[in-house]
């Protein structure tokens, strides 16, 4: 039984990737690089192919299906990169490798903070050895509300996590949980816009809110409020979100993920015209903190979904129920 592996990182998957493989009884072909159409062929002679973020369009999947691959796992919880209309036509199965929520709540928790205290502009300044205080006064987190969206596995543990400041926690979600319920109050997403100092995203990316927070809706948010996102990109319209943080109305954001990051993220671009404008501008903000969508990447992320993406393909190829299946 063969796995190819593609987005394979030498430093921190490769040895496990083997491992877990000959634990498995799996043969690998491993690669380095995302898959395109150039090294598709890649992949002739397994029946499942291990990716993580790269967009896998139409064209890609049909290939896939021509060089004989039954299934596609993704190492992520998301899968929206992946043309899941395509596969269904191919016939093609999809996986994901849900992770442990610790580690993308913990992150937000940490940009939360970040924003509040204006940590960018402090690391800038400390950078240039200018230990000025005036224009760094921070906000403390029990005297804001804070309004999350989505309260799935990341979205309550971030709630469990804000608990322990003492701040109103406001939540939605289509599907209410009583757990949630013990520790924050579920509204409605126009109460979140009204009353919200500071408001987290972690909901998946659907073709229902896609730009959920536009132009529209941020008109109804709090002067100063604070955006964070370690969900998807598309969720935020970034025209929108520039013109309101240039304009003052948003106060700050910690992003760790923004639209058109395909193909940019987790490669070495120092010395590239990036086509990504947007990511420029935002970066370039003193209240804006971005990363690299690597909220995720702890060490038990890797082991994680390193083991389970290889044996979501292991159950697939012997025909038995797969957990991960899609």
């Amino acid at each position: 039984m063969q796995v190819t592996v593609y987005n394979c990182r030498p430093f921190d998957e490769k040895a496990l990737f083997e491992d877990y493989a000959k634990e498995l009884g799996l043969e690998l072909v491993l690669c380095k690089d995302a898959p395109d159409l150039d090294n598709v062929a890649l992949c002739k002679g397994s029946r499942c192919v291990d990716v993580i973020t790269s967009r896998i369009d139409k064209a890609l999947v049909r290939a896939f299906h021509e060089q004989g691959i039954e299934y596609i796992t993704t190492r992520t919880i998301g899968y929206d990169h992946i043309d899941l209309e395509a596969a269904k036509e191919c016939g093609v199965k999809v996986g994901n490798a849900p992770y442990g929520p610790h580690g993308v709540a913990d992150y937000t928790v940490m940009l939360i903070l970040m924003s509040i205290r204006k940590m960018g502009a402090i690391l800038g300044r400390t950078a240039l050895q200018d230990y000025t205080l005036m224009g760094l006064t921070g906000r403390e987190l029990r005297d804001l509300t804070v309004g999350v969206i989505g309260t799935g596995r990341i979205g309550e543990t971030v709630i469990r996590n804000l608990s322990g400041f003492g701040c109103p926690i406001l939540a939605y979600d289509l599907y209410e949980k009583e757990t949630v319920r013990q520790l924050a109050d579920y509204v409605p997403l126009e109460e979140i816009w009204e009353k919200a100092d500071v408001i987290t995203l972690h909901t998946p990316l659907t073709e229902d809110n896609y730009h959920l927070i536009n132009g529209d809706t941020i008109a109804k948010m709090k002067d100063g409020v604070v955006i964070v996102n370690t969900a998807r990109g598309a969720l935020i319209d970034s025209d929108a979100l520039i013109d309101a943080i240039e304009q003052g109305k948003i106060g700050a954001a910690g992003l760790d993920v923004v639209e058109n990051e395909f193909g940019l993220y987790y490669y070495d671009h120092k010395s590239d015209i990036l086509e990504n404008r947007e990511l420029a501008l935002l970066r370039s903000f003193p209240n804006v903190t971005v990363s690299h969508h690597m909220a995720f990447y702890t060490r038990n992320y890797v082991e994680t979904v390193v083991k389970d993406s290889l044996t979501s393909c292991k159950l697939y190829m012997e025909g038995q129920k797969n957990p991960w299946e899609v």
